[in-house]
């Protein structure tokens, strides 16, 4: 009796090994089946927001930023350049206090610090809600257009009017409003220390 125990706890334990090692296998293979397409499409949306707040350049020289720990990527930074002189930046970078988490954005912004457009590069706010930072859902992001951050800021912070600031917020959608705001502001930030680095002299 007790060896019958024993080897149907082996035949089960035999069977849910296999399992794992199949499905391991086969999430593996779909991970690198997939890996080169997701990062082309990426790539490619990366480029597309680019040209789109900042169409006019020829080249463009990327400066990655990344947190103390080296690990992550904070910002990408692009000195854009036409015939050789330096027309303007574009940043790419990210907030994390959207209603739904992580939101992506692309700033353009002229040697003077003026936002030229901005582009949600990804997002997953709330459809007809907090899916109106993007322009192809409202007109919200062209209040940003054609200003100085510094202009939009009220005590150092780009903020919505309920805030005290100088940005109309989304109706019933203040928390995506807000995190569009910081997202500015971070672009900003990292604008200024490339600038400091020389970056878009």
């Amino acid at each position: 009796m007790a060896q019958r125990i024993e080897s149907t706890f082996k035949n089960m334990f035999l069977a849910v090994l296999a399992t794992l090692i199949f499905v391991s296998l086969a999430l593996s293979m779909t991970y690198n089946a997939t890996k080169e397409p997701i990062a082309k499409a990426k790539e490619a949306k990366q480029k597309s927001a680019l040209l789109e707040v900042m169409p006019s350049f020829d080249e463009s020289i990327a400066d990655t930023v990344r947190d103390a720990s080296g690990k992550n990527v904070e910002a990408i930074v692009f000195n854009c350049l036409k015939g050789g002189e330096s027309i303007g930046t574009a940043v790419q970078c990210y907030t994390t206090k959207g209603f739904s988490g992580r939101i992506d954005v692309m700033v353009g912004f002229l040697p003077d610090g003026t936002i030229t457009k901005t582009v949600v590069v990804s997002h997953r706010e709330t459809p007809g809600l907090g899916d109106k930072i993007s322009i192809e859902k409202s007109d919200f992001p062209e209040q940003f257009w054609g200003k100085k951050t510094a202009d939009l800021q009220t005590n150092n912070k780009v903020q919505v009017n309920k805030d005290g600031g100088k940005v109309d917020a989304i109706t019933a959608a203040t928390i995506s409003s807000r995190a569009f705001c910081d997202a500015i502001d971070r672009a900003w930030g990292f604008y200024q220390e490339n600038k400091n680095k020389g970056g878009n002299e």
